[in-house]
């Protein structure tokens, strides 16, 4: 064989059918932070990586290490139908409604959307949201402190299906907003409201009685919730694995033992367990108990 019939049996990587061999079974695999090093290699990757993010549903921060820049975020994500998860991490100092809207408004299969302490956002990227993607089950709100009332019942009035919240430290959220949201986004399984000095037992017994699937829920730091609603809980939440009081100085044992003989897995350990952990930490070794008296 000559050298130029050697040539051209040679098969190129581009040769390869993009979206049927390239895209669904070797650009999948590869995280998000090489896609992004790839579009650098050449023209033909740059137009190979463009394609593969047009039809991406997965598009998660968390995997580049370095704080990605807006050009590169914008670039990336311009041309994206497809999405149904979409993380903002790596981006919350500087991520903008002007940067996100768009991207909002042209991917409203989205399932899955975390905005985790992204403070330079408003409520008018959380209206958005609830307004195009209507099938969301799963919102991260997390310190984010712009999330208000109006923007809160926006979300419960059009997506209805959501699954899990996390509203830790969305401190102008008060037992209004969030009495609405468990009225009418009745399938929640997961939900956090930890850090908010305003959630009272209203609002925790509004979530148990219209969120009875409910099982995972975290009242950390909620100052004003006390034992009523904690009973509510373990009444009409049967299927609770795990809930969170740390720091709710008013909740007790009296009411956290009846989930404990259900196995919930409670983050403040039972009285006896406590004192042990106390006179340890003052004698400085465990003390001999005898079992068997």
């Amino acid at each position: 064989m000559d050298e130029e019939a050697r040539l051209r049996s040679i098969c190129h990587l581009f040769d390869l059918p993009w979206e049927d061999v390239l895209i669904p079974h070797i650009l999948c695999y590869l995280p998000l932070q090489h896609l992004v090093s790839l579009q650098r290699v050449s023209k033909q990757f740059h137009s190979l990586i463009q394609v593969y993010l047009t039809n991406c549903r997965t598009f998660d921060l968390s995997q580049i290490e370095l704080c990605i820049p807006k050009e590169a975020f914008c670039s990336l994500l311009k041309n994206c139908r497809a999405l149904q998860s979409l993380s903002l991490h790596n981006c919350t100092d500087w991520v903008t409604d002007k940067d996100l809207l768009p991207i909002i408004g042209q991917n409203q299969h989205l399932q899955r959307v975390d905005m985790s302490g992204c403070a330079w956002l408003t409520r008018h990227s959380l209206v958005a949201v609830s307004l195009s993607c209507t099938q969301l089950q799963h919102l991260g709100l997390a310190h984010c402190e712009w999330v208000d009332s109006l923007s809160l019942r926006s979300l419960a009035d059009h997506c209805g299906g959501l699954l899990s919240i996390d509203l830790t430290a969305c401190r102008q959220l008060k037992d209004d907003a969030i009495c609405y949201l468990a009225r009418k986004c009745v399938k929640l399984r997961s939900l956090s409201l930890a850090v908010n000095a305003n959630v009272t037992d209203e609002s925790v017994e509004e979530v148990a009685k219209n969120c009875r699937g409910l099982e995972q829920l975290d009242l950390t730091g909620c100052l004003r919730v006390r034992n009523p609603s904690i009973r509510t809980i373990a009444e009409y939440c049967t299927k609770l694995q795990s809930l969170k009081v740390n720091h709710c100085h008013n909740v007790t044992e009296t009411s956290l033992d009846r989930l404990r003989q259900r196995n919930v897995v409670i983050d403040v350990e039972p009285p006896s367990q406590r004192a042990l952990v106390l006179l340890q930490d003052v004698l400085g070794f465990g003390p001999f108990i005898n079992l068997q008296i």
